[in-house]
C-alpha cells in the first residue's frame, strides 16, 4: 500500500509505522533506547483518551513507558525531561493531578525529572506528554547474540491495558474490575539487569501487543518465534471481552509487562526472580527461538494445529498510548 499523506495509522506501531522509520526517516527499526557508549538514551510522546483511567493517567502512563524503555537495554533509569503539550482551556487541577502522578512515579522508580518544557495551543487541539530518559548501561542488552532455543518469557497477564481502556473509552462496561496494567518495572527488571543471568533482548509489549513486539523481535532476521496458546498468561476479564469484541489478546496493549528472551539455562532462573516480586507473580516461560521459520511468529493452538501470527499492517485498536 501506497500513501501520499499521513494517516493515524503510521502511529499505531504496526507495519506501517516499520515503513515509515526505513523509507522517510531511513533508520533501522530496532532498540526502544539508544546505547552510548555507557548510557542510554530514550524519548517518547504520550497521547491517551481518557486522560485518566483506571490503574492511571497520562503523567504516571508517560513516566512508567519510558524508565521501562530503559530498562529494555539494560540500563538504570535515572532522569527524564518531560514537555507538555496542552489546550487553552485544559483544568488546572487536573494538570495537578497529572504532574503529581509523574512525581510519584518517578520517585518511586529512584528517578529524577530534571528538565521540561510547556506549550499551549488553541482549545481542542488536546493535551500530549513527552518524556525522555537517561539511564545508566549495567550491561548492554541488544539482541545481537539471540540464539536458537533462546526461551521467550512474559512477565505477566497479557492486553489488560489496551482492554481496560477501550472498555472505558466506550463506556462498555464489559468487565467492571479490569483496570490497566501501568506500572514502572524497576523493581522487577532491575535485579535481572544487575545479575550474572544471560538475557539476550527485552521489550516491553505496548502498541500492537505482544504480536507485534514478537514480529518485532524476529523483523529481517535469521529466525524466527514459536509460543503457545495454554503457556501465555492471560486474565479471564481480558478473555471474556476478548471473546465479546473479536480482538485477539495478542495485539492488545500493556503497559506495566516485560518481554524477555532469554539462555534457556538462566530462563527458569529469571522466572524465580520474576515470581519473587508482585509484578511477576504470573510471569511464565511461552515459547522460543526457531530457525524453523524465519521472520515468522507461529501460535501452538490448545487443540494441536499452529497458525501464524502475523505483523499487524496497522492497530487493531484505537490509539491508547
Amino acid at each position: 500500500m501506497k500513501f501520499d499523506k499521513i494517516t493515524m495509522d503510521h502511529g499505531s506501531g504496526g507495519k506501517l509505522t516499520l515503513e515509515l522509520i526505513e523509507n522517510v526517516f531511513r533508520a533501522t527499526p530496532g532498540l526502544d533506547s539508544a546505547i552510548l557508549g555507557d548510557i542510554a538514551f530514550t524519548t517518547d510522546s504520550h497521547s491517551i483518551k481518557p486522560l485518566f483511567f483506571k490503574g492511571g493517567d497520562i503523567g504516571k502512563l508517560s513516566v512508567c513507558g519510558t524508565i521501562n524503555d530503559l530498562l529494555c537495554v539494560g540500563a538504570k533509569p535515572m532522569y527524564l525531561s518531560s514537555a507538555f503539550i496542552m489546550e487553552e482551556g485544559f483544568d488546572l487541577d487536573d494538570l495537578e493531578k497529572i504532574a503529581q502522578s509523574m512525581r510519584d512515579e518517578a520517585k518511586n522508580a529512584n528517578v529524577k525529572i530534571v528538565c521540561g518544557d510547556t506549550k499551549v495551543v488553541e482549545a481542542g487541539k488536546g493535551f500530549y506528554i513527552n518524556t525522555s530518559g537517561i539511564g545508566k548501561i549495567i550491561r548492554p542488552i541488544d539482541g545481537s547474540n539471540i540464539c536458537e532455543n533462546d526461551q521467550i518469557i512474559v512477565t505477566g497477564n497479557i492486553g489488560e491495558h489496551g482492554f481496560s481502556i477501550l472498555n472505558e473509552r466506550e463506556n462498555l462496561n464489559l468487565a467492571s474490575n479490569l483496570q490497566s496494567d501501568c506500572a514502572q518495572l524497576t523493581s522487577l527488571i532491575l535485579p535481572i539487569i544487575e545479575s550474572d543471568l544471560d538475557v539476550h533482548w527485552m521489550r516491553d509489549p505496548t502498541r500492537g501487543g505482544i504480536a507485534m513486539c514478537l514480529n518485532e523481535l524476529c523483523y529481517k532476521r535469521d529466525f524466527g518465534v514459536e509460543i503457545f496458546e495454554e503457556l501465555v498468561p492471560i486474565s479471564e476479564e481480558v478473555s471474556s471481552i476478548s471473546e465479546m469484541l473479536g480482538i485477539e489478546p495478542y495485539y492488545s496493549a500493556n503497559e506495566g509487562k516485560m518481554v524477555i528472551v532469554a539462555n534457556p539455562v538462566d530462563a527458569p532462573k529469571i522466572l524465580d526472580i520474576l515470581h519473587s516480586n508482585p509484578l511477576g507473580k504470573n510471569a511464565n516461560i511461552i515459547g522460543n527461538i526457531t530457525k524453523d521459520h524465519p521472520q515468522k511468529v507461529l501460535l501452538n493452538l490448545n487443540y494441536g494445529t499452529k497458525r501464524l501470527l502475523s505483523m499487524p499492517l496497522v492497530e487493531k485498536m484505537p490509539r491508547i498510548c
